[in-house]
């Protein structure tokens, strides 16, 4: 059983991000690092990976270095398409040259569709190993309330533990 870390030396973070389903029949939809077979991609300078968005939001919150777009600007092109599961690599990078730790990170992804139980197993798998900690990523549904309910795009809610690793 590992140690619980001081109290002291907690950090916890949160993200979100949101964005609208692209009219680009041509567009992948890739969440969490995976790609979803046969659904509408997401408009975004990057993959518009919304789950891997949040996750590194809440991540760089934690850290206390503001937000995904302070780092990778959506008006840099050094960053158009980018693989964002590669940003939040980077963004883990930060973890540990701050000396701290990912303990743990939870990911509530919000669409009507597609349908997306039986990606997020592989969704967390990917983004754990990414961040070297038990990440969980569960799918909710809008129940056909605004945007998200009409089925205009896709949204994530992310938070994260850090500790220390002094």
């Amino acid at each position: 059983m590992t140690p619980v870390p001081d109290p002291s030396a907690l950090r916890v973070g949160q993200g979100f991000d949101v964005h609208r389903f692209s009219g680009d029949p041509g567009r992948a939809l890739v969440l969490g690092g995976v790609t979803i077979p046969g659904a509408a991609g997401l408009v975004g300078h990057s993959d518009a990976d919304v789950v891997a968005h949040a996750l590194a939001d809440a991540v760089l919150g934690a850290l206390g270095l503001g937000d995904l777009g302070r780092h990778f600007p959506d008006s840099d092109p050094a960053w158009a398409g980018a693989d964002s599961v590669g940003l939040l690599g980077r963004v883990s990078a930060m973890t540990h040259d701050a000396g701290m730790r990912v303990l743990n990170a939870d990911c509530t992804v919000v669409c009507e569709r597609p349908r997306l139980a039986e990606h997020t197993p592989s969704m967390a798998d990917r983004l754990g190993a990414v961040l070297v900690a038990p990440v969980s990523v569960k799918a909710k549904r809008a129940e056909g309330l605004g945007a998200l309910g009409r089925v205009e795009g896709i949204a994530c809610l992310a938070v994260v533990l850090l500790a220390s690793r002094r």
